[in-house]
């Protein structure tokens, strides 16, 4: 008997909008995976030899780079964030449609990303320098998980880097977008090596890249 296939999904808004998509490739989870009172990380798949892992987004990624996971659904921020060797990402959801910015205080002048050097507080070093190496700026990052919009008020940094939707969040914490470094949506992920290995794999980027087809067909 093979093993069980371990797909990875974030917790969140990612989560409630791809549930129906997976539904319709064959990716039911159970009951319980449903019972917001349930402290399970791990449930089955109903119908199917799969399990369901739910975790945190960045380690959905780490969970597939690693092949711990064999495919999994993530934001393009992640994969963007991590550039995992080990990690394709041969599916565009269409769904989880934010961006990746730069804001800072309402009072401070735009375009200041053209300073010399600058301190920034954002949860993707990576991604954080490579925009600034970019607009040739040294950019000092202060990573952190969460609370970004309260950076700037306290001193911590000057501008953040946050994924925004609406805008309502940094719009109530006094800040505003000086620019947009990555248009984001969900992704489906695979290890490069399971795709390679295990057919179960590949028949599920089938039917995901298909679905997403028929959606933009309708």
């Amino acid at each position: 008997m093979s093993k069980p296939l371990i797909f990875a999904v974030p917790k969140g808004r990612i989560l409630d909008e791809a549930l129906p998509l997976m539904a319709r490739a064959g990716v039911v989870p159970e009951a319980a995976f449903h019972d917001k009172s349930n402290r399970a990380l791990s449930f089955a798949c109903e119908g199917s030899d799969m399990q369901i892992i739910r975790v945190r987004a960045f380690d959905v990624a780490t969970f597939v780079a690693h092949g711990a996971a064999s495919v999994g659904i993530v934001g393009s921020d992640v994969v963007e964030e991590f550039a995992y060797a080990d990690l394709y990402a041969p599916v565009d959801l269409a769904i989880g449609h934010c961006r990746l910015s730069l804001a800072q205080p309402a009072g401070q002048a735009q375009g200041g990303s053209h300073s010399s050097h600058l301190r920034v507080a954002s949860k993707y070093p990576n991604l954080t320098r490579r925009y600034f190496e970019r607009q040739g700026v040294q950019a000092e990052v202060v990573k952190l998980s969460g609370a970004m919009e309260l950076a700037p008020g306290l001193g911590l940094a000057s501008r953040i880097v946050d994924l925004v939707s609406s805008g309502q969040t940094l719009k109530d914490n006094g800040l505003v977008e000086d620019a947009v470094i990555l248009q984001v949506s969900a992704r489906l992920i695979v290890n490069r090596a399971a795709l390679k290995t295990d057919e179960r794999v590949a028949a599920l980027v089938d039917r995901f890249r298909a679905l997403v087809a028929q959606e933009k067909a309708a």
